[in-house]
């Protein structure tokens, strides 16, 4: 049985392990650049692991930054799926490098005295360690929030009530969000408060040959989101500082309909209480990795993550410019964020996505 064997978590866990290395890190650092870090839930273990003898596991969130309740946001969030594991190895990786870079950079500790980082790296460290998709209850964290598409949602994959057996299972109907959705969407509105826009980007991997930034609705193919103007306007920002980049910018449902998208939750929820986030989605295409290794597909992890160490390395490096741009992207949003040329460039986003 599950329950009776040992694990170990730094064998089973390491983004745990690496996580809870880099709060104690932050903790020894005299940092001009103010941290600190919260538990905004405990989700229960039914692991046992021969290093670790709590019988829950943290969700961390960790603060940098400016304590200003009014300065912009930047939330970095992973881990949501369990298989996904180089999401939250993406985003480890590059907390690393600002608590790195804290020590001597002194623009970064410009730019942090005036807007605030947000780092939430693994949000379901059960289904992490068990290799699920879903976390514990077998219910997909994507799938979980009380927001039902408008459309015809994809067979299975937007989404189903039919068995937690099955990927893509939401959850019972009328039962409340799973502790680690719940946690997320309340804690992501209680900081979007008061502030002028919050950005978000969201780590996964996922199916394809290219690496896609999804933005709301999940739900809805004929409705656009209310800053498609904005998000059009910071792709536009992108391309002309990045021409060589390889990231597609598109909304989720071109690709497909689905139910109980967390960040369409959030979206919702911090529309009715007139606050401005703008999430991203980054789904790293796994394509790349399994056409190049096709042997890994004999493994789950393979389907979604890449397996040698040199590829690995590649993608922890690949996207610290991104993440770097929208930080930038954050501390100057009043240079395009509700800009006078808005209009303008959500007509073109309407033209190239909605037509």
């Amino acid at each position: 049985m599950l329950n009776a064997q040992r694990y170990s978590i730094t064998k089973h866990l390491p983004e745990f392990t690496q996580l809870e290395a880099l709060i104690d890190r932050l903790h020894q650092y005299p940092f001009a650049t103010p941290f600190s870090y919260k538990v905004i839930a405990n989700i229960p273990s039914p692991l046992h692991f021969s290093d670790y003898t709590a019988k829950h596991f943290p969700l961390y969130a960790i603060h940098l930054g400016t304590r200003s309740p009014t300065a912009p946001l930047m939330l970095f969030v992973g881990g949501v799926h369990g298989l996904e594991r180089i999401g939250s190895q993406v985003l480890l990786s590059y907390l690393h490098a600002i608590t790195e870079r804290l020590v001597w950079d002194r623009s970064l500790q410009h730019t942090l005295q005036h807007i605030h980082l947000v780092f939430i790296p693994l949000v379901n460290p059960v289904g992490m360690a068990k290799c699920y998709r879903s976390n514990g209850n077998h219910i997909d964290l994507m799938r979980n929030a009380p927001v039902e598409c408008s459309e015809k949602a994809a067979l299975l994959v937007g989404g189903h009530r039919l068995s937690p057996h099955i990927p893509w299972y939401r959850g019972q109907e009328g039962q409340p969000m799973e502790i680690e959705a719940a946690a997320v969407a309340s804690y992501v509105i209680a900081q979007t408060q008061h502030r002028p826009v919050t950005l978000s980007l969201d780590c996964h991997s996922g199916f394809g040959v290219k690496d896609r930034l999804w933005f709301p609705y999940a739900h809805s193919a004929i409705r656009p989101f209310p800053y498609i103007g904005d998000i059009y306007h910071l792709r536009d920002k992108f391309l002309s500082t990045y021409p060589n980049h390889n990231y597609v910018f598109e909304p989720q449902a071109l690709h497909y309909l689905c139910h109980g998208d967390l960040w369409d939750h959030i979206s919702e929820q911090c529309l009715i209480q007139q606050q401005s986030i703008l999430p991203l989605t980054l789904e790293m295409g796994s394509w790349r990795w399994i056409k190049k290794n096709p042997l890994q597909l004999r493994q789950s992890l393979g389907i979604f993550n890449p397996m040698r160490p040199q590829r690995v390395q590649r993608v922890l490096q690949k996207h610290i410019v991104l993440m770097d741009f929208l930080i930038n992207a954050t501390a100057n949003y009043d240079a395009w964020f509700k800009h006078k040329d808005n209009h303008h460039y959500q007509q073109q986003a309407i033209m190239r996505w909605y037509s």
